[in-house]
């Protein structure tokens, strides 16, 4: 493997691969707070130069994280295509962005050659690519899942509604859920960050969503994102379940450190398969975003991009129906600004549906961050030229909860109309059947709950 190279009358030498990989990657504040990112423009490019023609084989045989040591390097190396990988081993990483940017590349194509791939080679090819790349890439891609309905379907854009409150008053998340529902959003699932997370509690809200559900004949999967020890006992309880939640990161310690390991999720998944009720068989619904196994860390010197990637590695062995980046929620310890923000959601976005997962994003900031709303609506409107699964929809963009900001009911709604995309469809036909929307637009009648209540 040579890893150096001399750029602008100056020799690079780099410390091995994953010191190529971390200078290779964009500008990142996490990465300068871990000390692994490039001291100079010069030094990311050269590092890309290198990264270009390193082979395939060559990153699967050094992962981030040794095999020994590590369940979720174990999961993506065991996970691998054989077949597939033999046929593209002898790749660089510059000819595997070449053929993914192909014009004569389908999506077939990719999903077939993805199975070959580790998360790794996945991270490295994104390094390579420019944001219009990334978007790009991303388009082709098409990954659909089925809970109760199924997402990802060609000429659709979903919307996770997200009525959180900042004490589960249950009065309070149907005031949010109802005038969400008016919006058309909600076809992706109903799903509640809660603030209690006892069993009592997350059985309740479950119930409360279940009979809005069932009352007006809504076809969607509802959730509530407790951690999942605790939606397991309360579907041992009896607590009407859909999908199964809980929030996932890039190596075996990062993911100790939020309260479970590989077992736990598949026996979670056994569970809401034999107990749950949702159609499935797509039943779970994994979160992740740059920057958490920094925080725990958990990240082995390994820069978050790639470390972003290994998540997607570790979520695809469960057959999610959703997986989101929530992209700027952790702060500009991780993404800095806007620029960095935007980047990363492309990144992740791109990085995932390569892993074959049905992918959305939370576009977010945090208010200690240098962004704003409009960069995030810029974000999403290039997420939804990527072909972007979902969003958020929450009042106003406003977590009054979780104290970040988001995408709202309304940009949903105008993206769609935009772009000339629809909800799920078995959930679009309700939302017209309920007089919200006539031939792809809203009506006078979206945002009034009150509609439901009679």
């Amino acid at each position: 493997m040579v890893l150096k190279t001399k750029l602008f009358g100056r020799t690079y030498q780099f410390n091995g691969l994953y010191d190529v990989m971390a200078k290779a990657n964009e500008e990142k504040s996490g990465d300068k707070l871990a000390g692994v990112a490039a001291e100079s423009a010069e030094e990311r490019v050269a590092a890309k130069v290198i990264l270009s023609h390193i082979k395939l084989e060559e990153i699967r045989n050094n992962p981030a994280v040794p095999y020994e040591e590590d369940e979720v390097t174990r999961i993506i190396q065991d996970d691998v295509n054989e077949k597939i990988y033999e046929e593209i081993k002898d790749w660089t990483v510059s000819d595997l962005r070449e053929w993914l940017l192909d014009s004569n590349t389908t999506s077939s194509d990719i999903r077939r050659i993805s199975r070959g791939l580790t998360s790794e080679m996945i991270a490295a090819v994104a390094k390579l690519m420019s944001n219009m790349d990334l978007v790009y890439a991303a388009k082709k891609i098409k990954v659909t899942a089925h809970c109760n309905t199924t997402i990802g379907e060609e000429g659709t854009l979903s919307a996770r509604l997200q009525p959180n409150h900042p004490t589960d008053d249950p009065d309070g998340i149907l005031a949010s859920l109802l005038e969400g529902l008016t919006y058309g959003i909600g076809d992706a699932v109903l799903g509640l960050n809660p603030v209690d997370d006892s069993v009592e509690s997350v059985t309740k809200v479950l119930k409360r969503f279940e009979e809005v559900k069932q009352k007006y004949q809504i076809p969607t999967q509802t959730c509530v994102l407790a951690h999942v020890t605790t939606q397991m006992e309360a579907i041992k309880n009896g607590a009407p379940t859909d999908l199964i939640f809980q929030s996932i990161a890039g190596s075996e310690k990062g993911n100790e450190a939020f309260g479970f390991n590989a077992e736990t999720i598949e026996s979670a998944r056994q569970l809401v398969l034999k107990h749950g009720t949702s159609t499935g068989p797509n039943v779970m619904y994994f979160e992740t975003g740059q920057g958490s196994e920094l925080s725990s860390e958990a990240h082995y010197g390994i820069d978050q991009v790639t470390m972003e990637a290994r998540c997607y590695g570790f979520a695809k062995r469960f057959d999610p129906f959703l997986v989101n980046t929530v992209v700027g929620f952790i702060g500009p310890e991780y993404l800095y600004d806007a620029r960095e923000v935007v980047r990363a959601g492309l990144e992740d976005h791109f990085m995932g549906k390569l892993s074959g997962l049905p992918m959305g994003v939370d576009v977010c900031y945090t208010n200690h961050m240098k962004a704003d709303q409009n960069d995030m609506e810029n974000l999403a409107i290039l997420l939804t030229t990527a072909g972007c699964t979902y969003f958020m929809g929450i009042p106003h963009g406003d977590d009054v909860m979780l104290n970040y900001q988001t995408t709202g009911y309304h940009e949903t709604a105008s993206l769609r109309e935009m772009f000339g995309l629809t909800g799920i469809k078995e959930f679009d036909v309700w939302v017209e059947k309920m007089g919200f929307s006539k031939n792809g637009k809203l009506t006078e009648l979206a945002g009034d709950a009150s509609v439901l209540l009679g």
